[in-house]
């Protein structure tokens, strides 16, 4: 489960910086979708780990309200992304 929180977790910030060298703005939602899908793997990794007790209450909502603020803010840009219509 460890391997599979440090891969899901590692792939939230390659795909976001892989975003910046987009080829088209289709291209940018795309891998920005991808950390976004990357960061709910994340937490339910984390969810797993927790319950059973890999990781204490202190540790776990730490790291757990991070990674539920990065999938606030993906999912932010990705809605502003999509609304936007000058860019479509």
């Amino acid at each position: 489960m460890s391997k599979q929180l440090l891969r899901s977790g590692t792939s939230i910030g390659a795909n976001t910086r892989e975003s910046k060298n987009a080829q088209s703005r289709m291209d940018f939602l795309n891998k920005l979708n991808i950390a976004l899908k990357e960061a709910d793997e994340t937490e339910y990794w984390l969810d797993l780990l927790h319950e059973t007790k890999y990781l204490d209450d202190n540790l776990y909502k730490s790291i757990n309200d991070d990674c539920a603020e990065l999938i606030r803010l993906l999912t932010a840009i990705i809605k502003k992304i999509k609304e936007d219509p000058k860019k479509k």
